[in-house]
Protein backbone atom coordinates (compact mmCIF):
# COMPACT_ATOMS: atom_id res chain seq x y z
CA UNK A 1 0.00 0.00 0.00
CA UNK A 2 1.24 3.43 -0.73
CA UNK A 3 2.23 5.93 1.80
CA UNK A 4 0.61 9.15 2.00
CA UNK A 5 2.89 11.85 1.67
CA UNK A 6 3.09 14.97 4.21
CA UNK A 7 1.18 17.25 1.34
CA UNK A 8 -1.76 14.65 0.79
CA UNK A 9 -1.59 14.37 4.77
CA UNK A 10 -2.57 17.99 4.96
CA UNK A 11 -4.78 17.97 1.77
CA UNK A 12 -7.08 15.63 3.68
CA UNK A 13 -7.04 17.22 6.92
CA UNK A 14 -7.64 20.30 5.19
CA UNK A 15 -10.28 19.15 3.29
CA UNK A 16 -12.01 16.86 6.59
CA UNK A 17 -12.41 20.42 8.23
CA UNK A 18 -13.78 21.62 5.01
CA UNK A 19 -16.63 19.05 5.27
CA UNK A 20 -17.27 19.74 9.02
CA UNK A 21 -17.73 23.42 8.09
CA UNK A 22 -20.17 22.83 5.59
CA UNK A 23 -22.00 20.10 7.46
CA UNK A 24 -22.08 21.70 11.19
CA UNK A 25 -25.58 24.02 10.48
CA UNK A 26 -26.80 20.50 10.00
CA UNK A 27 -25.65 19.12 12.79
CA UNK A 28 -27.00 22.18 14.78
CA UNK A 29 -30.14 22.21 13.06
CA UNK A 30 -30.75 18.53 14.34
CA UNK A 31 -29.23 18.85 17.40
CA UNK A 32 -31.72 21.74 18.41
CA UNK A 33 -34.85 19.94 16.75
CA UNK A 34 -35.23 17.92 20.07
CA UNK A 35 -34.63 20.46 22.73
CA UNK A 36 -37.15 22.81 23.86
CA UNK A 37 -37.69 25.64 22.04
CA UNK A 38 -36.73 28.15 25.69
CA UNK A 39 -33.23 26.37 25.91
CA UNK A 40 -32.34 26.47 21.96
CA UNK A 41 -31.67 30.34 22.06
CA UNK A 42 -29.75 29.85 25.65
CA UNK A 43 -27.50 26.91 24.43
CA UNK A 44 -27.86 26.25 20.93
CA UNK A 45 -24.51 24.55 20.52
CA UNK A 46 -25.11 21.93 23.27
CA UNK A 47 -26.35 18.41 23.07
CA UNK A 48 -29.51 17.61 24.54
CA UNK A 49 -29.72 16.48 28.43
CA UNK A 50 -32.03 15.50 30.96
CA UNK A 51 -33.51 19.04 31.30
CA UNK A 52 -33.09 19.84 27.75
CA UNK A 53 -34.81 17.14 25.87
CA UNK A 54 -38.30 17.26 24.21
CA UNK A 55 -38.62 14.23 22.24
CA UNK A 56 -40.89 14.43 19.61
CA UNK A 57 -42.70 16.74 20.79
CA UNK A 58 -41.47 19.77 17.78
CA UNK A 59 -41.63 17.61 15.13
CA UNK A 60 -45.42 16.63 16.70
CA UNK A 61 -46.29 20.74 16.62
CA UNK A 62 -44.25 21.53 13.81
CA UNK A 63 -46.74 18.84 11.43
CA UNK A 64 -49.69 20.41 12.95
CA UNK A 65 -49.53 23.82 13.06
CA UNK A 66 -47.65 23.64 9.03
CA UNK A 67 -49.87 20.87 8.04
CA UNK A 68 -46.83 19.02 6.60
CA UNK A 69 -47.95 16.55 4.79
CA UNK A 70 -50.23 18.63 2.63
CA UNK A 71 -46.92 20.72 1.68
CA UNK A 72 -44.95 17.83 1.31
CA UNK A 73 -47.30 16.66 -1.28
CA UNK A 74 -47.27 19.55 -3.13
CA UNK A 75 -43.70 20.06 -3.18
CA UNK A 76 -43.87 16.10 -4.04
CA UNK A 77 -46.01 17.42 -6.72
CA UNK A 78 -43.79 20.28 -8.18
CA UNK A 79 -40.82 18.69 -7.88
CA UNK A 80 -41.09 15.54 -10.23
CA UNK A 81 -43.37 16.95 -12.30
CA UNK A 82 -41.22 19.91 -13.20
CA UNK A 83 -37.75 17.74 -13.23
CA UNK A 84 -39.23 15.11 -15.52
CA UNK A 85 -40.84 17.66 -18.03
CA UNK A 86 -37.07 19.39 -18.16
CA UNK A 87 -35.67 16.35 -18.49
CA UNK A 88 -37.87 15.50 -21.37
CA UNK A 89 -38.18 18.39 -22.96
CA UNK A 90 -34.46 19.38 -22.71
CA UNK A 91 -33.39 16.40 -23.60
CA UNK A 92 -34.91 16.59 -26.58
CA UNK A 93 -34.22 20.06 -27.75
CA UNK A 94 -30.87 19.36 -26.74
CA UNK A 95 -30.33 16.48 -29.54
CA UNK A 96 -31.95 18.58 -32.07
CA UNK A 97 -28.98 21.29 -31.48
CA UNK A 98 -26.58 19.04 -31.75
CA UNK A 99 -27.96 17.42 -34.72
CA UNK A 100 -29.14 20.36 -37.16
CA UNK A 101 -26.49 22.36 -37.85
CA UNK A 102 -27.50 26.22 -38.69
CA UNK A 103 -27.33 29.76 -37.52
CA UNK A 104 -30.69 29.35 -36.13
CA UNK A 105 -30.17 26.10 -34.00
CA UNK A 106 -27.15 28.26 -33.03
CA UNK A 107 -29.08 30.74 -32.06
CA UNK A 108 -31.31 29.24 -29.73
CA UNK A 109 -28.29 27.40 -28.20
CA UNK A 110 -27.04 30.50 -26.94
CA UNK A 111 -30.17 31.96 -26.02
CA UNK A 112 -30.54 29.40 -23.75
CA UNK A 113 -26.64 29.93 -22.85
CA UNK A 114 -27.26 33.47 -22.12
CA UNK A 115 -30.68 32.69 -19.97
CA UNK A 116 -28.42 30.90 -17.02
CA UNK A 117 -26.97 34.35 -16.83
CA UNK A 118 -29.87 36.52 -16.22
CA UNK A 119 -30.91 36.84 -12.00
CA UNK A 120 -34.10 35.89 -11.12
CA UNK A 121 -34.89 39.75 -9.53
CA UNK A 122 -34.55 40.98 -13.10
CA UNK A 123 -37.94 39.35 -13.66
CA UNK A 124 -39.52 37.86 -10.90
CA UNK A 125 -41.81 40.91 -10.85
CA UNK A 126 -42.80 40.65 -14.65
CA UNK A 127 -43.10 37.06 -14.15
CA UNK A 128 -45.70 37.06 -11.37
CA UNK A 129 -47.66 39.66 -13.00
CA UNK A 130 -47.42 37.85 -16.39
CA UNK A 131 -48.59 34.36 -14.47
CA UNK A 132 -51.17 36.15 -12.63
CA UNK A 133 -52.63 37.22 -15.68
CA UNK A 134 -52.45 33.21 -17.48
CA UNK A 135 -53.55 31.51 -14.68
CA UNK A 136 -50.52 29.99 -14.29
CA UNK A 137 -50.97 30.83 -10.33
CA UNK A 138 -51.19 26.97 -9.77
CA UNK A 139 -49.17 24.25 -9.22
CA UNK A 140 -49.45 23.22 -13.03
CA UNK A 141 -48.83 26.68 -13.92
CA UNK A 142 -45.56 26.71 -11.19
CA UNK A 143 -43.84 23.29 -13.18
CA UNK A 144 -44.28 25.23 -16.54
CA UNK A 145 -42.58 28.15 -15.29
CA UNK A 146 -39.42 26.04 -13.85
CA UNK A 147 -39.54 24.61 -17.22
CA UNK A 148 -38.53 28.01 -17.91
CA UNK A 149 -36.04 28.48 -15.89
CA UNK A 150 -34.18 25.81 -15.67
CA UNK A 151 -34.00 24.94 -19.43
CA UNK A 152 -30.95 27.02 -20.13
CA UNK A 153 -28.72 24.91 -17.65
CA UNK A 154 -30.13 21.94 -18.35
CA UNK A 155 -29.62 21.97 -22.46
CA UNK A 156 -26.39 23.06 -21.85
CA UNK A 157 -25.26 19.87 -20.13
CA UNK A 158 -27.47 17.86 -22.29
CA UNK A 159 -26.06 19.68 -25.48
CA UNK A 160 -22.49 18.49 -24.77
CA UNK A 161 -23.12 15.37 -24.52
CA UNK A 162 -25.47 14.52 -27.05
CA UNK A 163 -22.62 15.71 -29.71
CA UNK A 164 -20.26 12.86 -28.70
CA UNK A 165 -23.00 10.63 -29.44
CA UNK A 166 -21.40 8.68 -32.82
CA UNK A 167 -23.77 9.52 -35.53
CA UNK A 168 -23.19 6.06 -37.37
CA UNK A 169 -25.47 5.19 -34.74
CA UNK A 170 -28.68 6.80 -35.91
CA UNK A 171 -27.63 6.50 -39.51
CA UNK A 172 -28.10 2.11 -38.56
CA UNK A 173 -31.29 2.95 -37.06
CA UNK A 174 -32.65 5.20 -40.59
CA UNK A 175 -31.31 2.29 -42.33
CA UNK A 176 -33.52 -0.22 -40.09
CA UNK A 177 -36.60 2.02 -40.81
CA UNK A 178 -36.70 3.98 -36.99
CA UNK A 179 -38.21 7.17 -37.10
CA UNK A 180 -37.30 9.89 -35.09
CA UNK A 181 -39.10 9.62 -32.14
CA UNK A 182 -38.29 5.72 -31.83
CA UNK A 183 -34.59 6.30 -31.85
CA UNK A 184 -34.70 8.96 -29.19
CA UNK A 185 -36.66 6.79 -27.14
CA UNK A 186 -35.11 3.71 -27.74
CA UNK A 187 -31.76 4.80 -28.68
CA UNK A 188 -30.67 8.53 -27.72
CA UNK A 189 -32.34 8.69 -24.26
CA UNK A 190 -30.55 5.65 -23.17
CA UNK A 191 -27.22 7.19 -23.95
CA UNK A 192 -28.24 10.28 -22.30
CA UNK A 193 -29.40 8.67 -19.02
CA UNK A 194 -26.17 9.34 -17.12
CA UNK A 195 -26.47 12.85 -18.06
CA UNK A 196 -30.23 12.79 -17.36
CA UNK A 197 -29.92 11.52 -13.70
CA UNK A 198 -27.47 14.77 -13.31
CA UNK A 199 -29.66 17.05 -14.77
CA UNK A 200 -32.93 15.25 -12.75
CA UNK A 201 -30.49 15.74 -9.33
CA UNK A 202 -29.73 19.71 -9.47
CA UNK A 203 -33.08 20.25 -10.99
CA UNK A 204 -34.67 18.68 -7.75
CA UNK A 205 -32.32 19.97 -5.05
CA UNK A 206 -32.95 23.32 -6.73
CA UNK A 207 -36.80 22.99 -7.13
CA UNK A 208 -37.24 21.08 -3.59
CA UNK A 209 -35.60 24.11 -1.59
CA UNK A 210 -36.92 27.03 -3.88
CA UNK A 211 -39.10 29.25 -1.40
CA UNK A 212 -39.19 32.55 -3.75
CA UNK A 213 -40.20 31.35 -6.89
CA UNK A 214 -43.56 29.69 -5.33
CA UNK A 215 -44.04 32.54 -2.91
CA UNK A 216 -44.46 35.01 -5.57
CA UNK A 217 -46.72 32.58 -8.17
CA UNK A 218 -48.78 30.26 -5.53
CA UNK A 219 -48.70 31.78 -2.52
CA UNK A 220 -50.01 30.28 0.24
CA UNK A 221 -53.36 29.15 -1.64
CA UNK A 222 -50.53 25.76 -2.62
CA UNK A 223 -47.92 25.84 0.19
CA UNK A 224 -44.78 23.90 -0.68
CA UNK A 225 -42.56 23.08 2.56
CA UNK A 226 -40.30 25.90 2.47
CA UNK A 227 -43.49 28.44 2.75
CA UNK A 228 -45.34 26.22 5.46
CA UNK A 229 -42.12 26.86 7.34
CA UNK A 230 -41.50 30.15 6.90
CA UNK A 231 -45.25 30.30 8.53
CA UNK A 232 -43.54 29.15 11.45
CA UNK A 233 -42.25 32.83 12.40
CA UNK A 234 -45.36 35.11 13.99
CA UNK A 235 -45.92 38.96 14.30
CA UNK A 236 -43.43 40.88 15.87
CA UNK A 237 -40.22 38.69 15.87
CA UNK A 238 -42.23 35.62 17.53
CA UNK A 239 -41.26 32.01 16.25
CA UNK A 240 -41.58 28.61 17.26
CA UNK A 241 -37.39 27.48 17.42
CA UNK A 242 -38.70 24.20 18.29
CA UNK A 243 -40.76 23.64 15.10
CA UNK A 244 -39.29 25.18 13.07
CA UNK A 245 -35.96 23.17 13.63
CA UNK A 246 -37.77 20.33 13.59
CA UNK A 247 -39.61 20.93 10.39
CA UNK A 248 -36.47 22.03 8.52
CA UNK A 249 -35.21 18.24 9.74
CA UNK A 250 -37.91 17.13 7.81
CA UNK A 251 -37.49 19.15 4.94
CA UNK A 252 -34.15 18.10 4.39
CA UNK A 253 -34.28 14.65 4.87
CA UNK A 254 -36.08 13.38 1.61
CA UNK A 255 -33.54 15.42 -0.92
CA UNK A 256 -30.26 14.39 0.88
CA UNK A 257 -31.67 10.48 0.40
CA UNK A 258 -32.63 11.33 -3.08
CA UNK A 259 -28.95 12.99 -3.65
CA UNK A 260 -27.31 10.21 -1.74
CA UNK A 261 -28.97 7.34 -4.21
CA UNK A 262 -27.69 9.40 -6.68
CA UNK A 263 -24.86 11.61 -6.51
CA UNK A 264 -22.55 9.23 -8.12
CA UNK A 265 -23.78 10.13 -11.64
CA UNK A 266 -23.24 14.07 -10.94
CA UNK A 267 -20.12 13.87 -12.01
CA UNK A 268 -19.96 11.25 -14.30
CA UNK A 269 -22.87 13.17 -16.24
CA UNK A 270 -21.49 17.02 -16.15
CA UNK A 271 -17.63 15.56 -17.17
CA UNK A 272 -19.30 13.40 -20.16
CA UNK A 273 -21.21 16.63 -21.10
CA UNK A 274 -18.17 18.84 -20.76
CA UNK A 275 -15.13 17.25 -21.99
CA UNK A 276 -16.84 14.96 -24.92
CA UNK A 277 -18.80 17.89 -26.17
Amino acid sequence: MEKLSFKNILTIIFLALLSLVFIAPVIIVVINSFKGQFFIADSPFTFPNSGTFSGFENYINGIEKTDFFGAFFYSLVITIGAVGLIVLCTSMTAWYLARVKGKLSSLIYYLFVFSMIVPFQMVMFTLSKIANTLRFDNPLGLILIYLGFGAGLSVFIFTGFARAIPLEIEEAATVDGCGPVRMFFYIIFPILRPTAVTVAILNAMWIWNDYLLPYLIIGSDYKTIPIAVQYLQGGYGSRDMGALMAMLVLSIIPIIIFYLLCQKYIIKGVVAGAVKG
